[in-house]
C-alpha cells in the first residue's frame, strides 16, 4: 500500500467517526465577525480566504457570554492529549513565534510584508475556487477566478492586491468558500471530536480532514520541495502573517484575559468555524 492510499483511507476512516455526530453545527451561536485564533496556525479553513487582510476581526467578539454552552459545542475525549498539545504550542506561540516576529517586524517594512502574504493569498486561489464551486457559489468562483488572472498578471504573480482597487459591478451574495472543511460543514458532517495538533494548533476530525483536502489542492504541494523545505515556507509564511497581526492580536486577547485558556480558545474556534458553515 503506498503513501497517497494510506493517507486516503485513514481519512475515510475519519469521516466515518465524524459522520454520525453534529455537535457544533446545530449548538452553537454565531460570531460576529470572522477571526484568527491560533495566530501561527494553518488549521484556518485552509489558511486561504482566512488569510486575507479582511478577515480579521474587532475584539470584542470575545466576550465573555460568548462561552456560557461551551460544554455543548463538541465533544473532547482526547482532553488529555488536548491540553497538552494547547500548552506546547502556546508555549512556542509566547517564547519563539511571537519574538522572533517581533524582530522580523523591526527589520521588514509593513508594505514587503502586505506583499508576501497578498502572494501566498493569491496561490491559494484553487483551494477557493474549488470549494466555491463544491458549496454552489458560483458567483464567487467567478469573482475569485477575476481576481486570480488580474493579481497574477497586473499584480505581478500576486504580490499587489490590484483586484481590492478595482471597481467591480457586483459582488458574490455570500462570502467565499475558505476551505474543504467548511465544505464538508454544509453537507451536514458534524465536527466528530475536538483536536489540537502540534504546530497546526486547533482543529476537530472534519476540519482536519478538510486541511488535508485543501492541502492537496495547494500549488505548493506539487513544487519540487523536499518535506522540510515546504514545511519551512508554510512557517515562514505563518510568521509573515503574524508579523502583521501584532496590534490587537485576537489569539491574546482571548487567552490573556481568559479564566481557562484552552476552553476559551477550543470554544471560540468551534464558533468560528460554525460561523464558516453558516456563510
Amino acid at each position: 500500500m503506498n503513501t497517497r492510499a494510506f493517507i486516503l483511507i485513514a481519512l475515510a476512516a475519519l469521516l466515518v467517526l465524524a459522520s454520525g455526530t453534529a455537535f457544533a453545527a446545530e449548538k452553537t451561536l454565531p460570531l460576529k465577525n470572522a477571526t484568527l485564533l491560533a495566530q501561527f496556525s494553518d488549521m484556518k479553513g485552509a489558511g486561504a480566504a482566512a488569510d486575507a487582510p479582511d478577515a480579521l476581526s474587532d475584539e470584542d467578539i470575545f466576550a465573555e457570554e460568548e462561552y456560557a454552552d461551551s460544554e455543548e459545542l463538541i465533544a473532547d475525549p482526547l482532553y488529555g492529549f488536548n491540553l497538552v498539545m494547547f500548552h506546547f504550542n502556546d508555549a512556542l506561540y509566547h517564547g519563539v513565534f511571537h519574538p522572533v516576529a517581533e524582530g522580523y517586524a523591526w527589520a521588514i517594512p509593513a508594505k514587503p510584508r502586505q506583499w508576501v502574504r497578498n502572494f501566498f493569498v493569491n496561490i491559494l486561489f484553487p483551494v477557493r475556487f474549488v470549494n466555491n464551486i463544491l458549496q454552489g457559489k458560483f458567483d464567487a468562483a467567478y469573482m475569485e477566478t477575476s481576481k486570480f488572472i488580474a493579481n497574477t498578471t497586473w499584480g505581478l504573480l500576486g504580490f499587489a492586491d490590484v483586484a481590492s482597487t478595482m471597481k467591480r459591478n457586483w459582488e458574490p451574495e455570500r462570502p467565499t468558500a475558505d476551505g474543504f472543511g467548511q465544505t464538508l460543514g454544509k453537507t451536514g458532517l458534524g465536527h466528530g471530536f475536538y483536536i489540537v495538533w502540534p504546530f497546526l494548533g486547533p482543529s476537530s476530525v472534519r476540519e482536519t480532514v478538510g486541511w488535508v483536502g485543501d492541502t492537496y489542492l495547494d500549488p505548493l504541494t506539487y513544487a519540487d520541495f523536499s518535506f522540510l523545505e515546504l514545511a519551512g515556507i508554510r512557517a515562514y509564511k505563518n510568521l509573515n502573517s503574524l508579523s502583521l497581526e501584532l496590534e490587537g492580536n485576537e489569539y491574546e486577547t482571548l487567552t490573556e484575559g481568559a479564566v481557562d485558556k484552552y476552553a476559551a480558545v477550543r470554544d471560540a474556534y468551534i464558533r468560528f468555524r460554525a460561523k464558516k458553515v453558516k456563510e
